[in-house]
């Protein structure tokens, strides 16, 4: 059951403020100066959702667990996730010149800038991961498996091999079934690594991890089809992102599939599975419920 009065407005204003001032200590945290962190700093630090770190740390909360804890987890999600739009956005991939409202890596400096600005942050993201001070031998244990996890989610058994398909797709009809094989790679595999990252860390039980991978999958499909919708009747002024682009690339697409309506009722009926996924939690899971809603009600 969710709970209508938890206001997810503010718990996403103090978890970003949160988020954004770990990240900005971690990249500013060497002495390391110049261009290729000015360009670091432009994609990483600018206005995105942080929808990946807030929920690894809401898949932590809602098993009891503390956010000091999941924080170099979900920077370090927030560092790949960042690398990929830089990456993604480049003019061999989908040359997008414009990003949350801005310039995107490639276009603010140079093509060259961006490649290393991605390469970089990717990298950083595994060196904060194996830089967590740690306890004892289970505590070793513990981040290793979320190493593992996360790199297996962000590389060519997930996002990466995700893209690659979404790519080999264009101009061509792909059936519904590849198309939710392909974002459960490109976009659901990060996702579902934040939530595992979150519940792994918050010591939860085989049967809370289980359940929380059910809901994490659901939502993960759901954002994407909320993304497909976005991208043909979306506002640019609220996305930061232009419309129409998947139907000039030809891309394969939930709308493109299915059509609009069918579309919306998919995504609804996707977080109705996601919820019921989070029965047997109590409400201190209310953050993940609210978010789940979030995700196909969202307008950017």
């Amino acid at each position: 059951m969710t709970n209508n009065d938890f206001d997810l407005k503010s718990y996403f204003a103090d978890k970003t403020i949160i988020i954004k001032n770990e990240l900005t200590k971690i990249i500013n945290g060497s002495n390391v100066s110049g261009q290729l962190l000015r360009a670091m700093e432009y994609s990483l630090l600018s206005e995105g959702k942080r929808i990946r770190p807030i929920l690894c740390i809401a898949a932590a909360e809602s098993v009891g667990g503390k956010q000091s804890d999941i924080l170099p987890a979900a920077c370090a999600i927030e560092m790949i996730h960042a690398y990929s739009l830089i990456h993604d956005d480049l003019p061999a991939i989908d040359n997008d010149l414009l990003r949350r409202g801005k310039p995107t890596c490639h276009a603010a400096f140079n093509e060259a800038t961006a490649i290393l600005a991605g390469d970089a942050l990717l990298t950083l993201a595994f060196q904060v991961l194996s830089s967590v001070k740690l306890q004892n031998n289970t505590d070793s244990v513990i981040w290793l498996k979320i190493i593992h996890s996360i790199s297996t989610a962000a590389g060519y058994m997930g996002m990466i091999e995700g893209q690659m398909r979404d790519i080999a797709s264009e101009n061509s009809q792909i059936s519904l079934l590849e198309l939710e094989n392909l974002h459960s790679l490109k976009t659901g595999a990060l996702i579902t690594a934040s939530v595992e990252a979150g519940a792994i860390l918050a010591n939860a039980s085989f049967d809370q991890i289980e359940q929380l991978k059910v809901y994490s999958e659901k939502i993960g499909l759901a954002f994407q089809i909320a993304d497909d919708l976005l991208n043909i009747h979306g506002d640019p002024n609220i996305t930061g992102k232009p419309v129409g682009t998947d139907k000039a690339r030809k891309k394969s697409t939930y709308p493109s599939l299915l059509g609009i309506v069918e579309s919306e009722h998919y995504a609804k009926k996707l977080i109705k599975e996601a919820l019921h996924a989070l029965a047997l939690f109590d409400n201190k899971s209310d953050p993940l419920r609210a978010i789940a809603l979030y995700i196909i009600e969202r307008k950017r």
